[in-house]
């Protein structure tokens, strides 16, 4: 079995028995890790009547709790990733810099790289996944496989969340 199919089967397994929302999120996170690869990964929740977003996981809550909510903001990131529900990618921390205002963070925990991925259910975006890695990490060939991979698995765990 390829490395990619034992990872898979791994997230099948671990989602099949999860009964709680960050056990459906440490499934994806594994298979992210795994697969693409990612130094810290999100996920952040997007309630669109509100304008609402809020980090519903984090593999360092430490540094990015779980708590909380904040404004969505009608930029242009919002309307490359819930406007056209296209992946924003990033890699380098300037480029960071320019859309997240916690890029100085980002760059201490070794990262400047970035891969958004929106989470699309019932035609709506309802949360997008976040994978960061180290400068240039996310080359076309691994923001295709994160699309390709990830994107029915966060789907099947954002539903399983709600």
């Amino acid at each position: 079995m390829t490395e990619t199919k034992t990872a898979l089967r791994a997230f099948e397994d671990a989602l099949s028995g999860a009964v709680t929302e960050t056990q459906a999120f440490d499934a994806l996170c594994a298979l992210t890790k795994a697969t693409v690869g990612a130094k810290l990964f999100t996920v952040m929740t997007a309630d669109m009547q509100a304008m609402l977003a809020r980090r519903a996981y984090s593999d360092d809550p430490e540094n990015y709790p779980t708590s909380g909510t904040k404004e969505i903001t009608l930029n242009p990131w919002f309307e490359q990733v819930h406007g056209r529900r296209e992946s924003f990618v990033a890699n380098t921390l300037a480029d960071i810099d320019a859309v997240f205002p916690d890029a100085e963070l980002i760059g201490r925990l070794g990262c400047a790289s970035v891969v958004n991925l929106p989470v699309i259910l019932g035609g709506e975006l309802v949360a997008t996944v976040n994978i960061l890695h180290e400068e240039g990490y996310y080359t076309p060939e691994r923001v295709t496989q994160a699309e390709e991979l990830l994107r029915l698995p966060a789907m099947a765990a954002m539903a399983l969340s709600r």
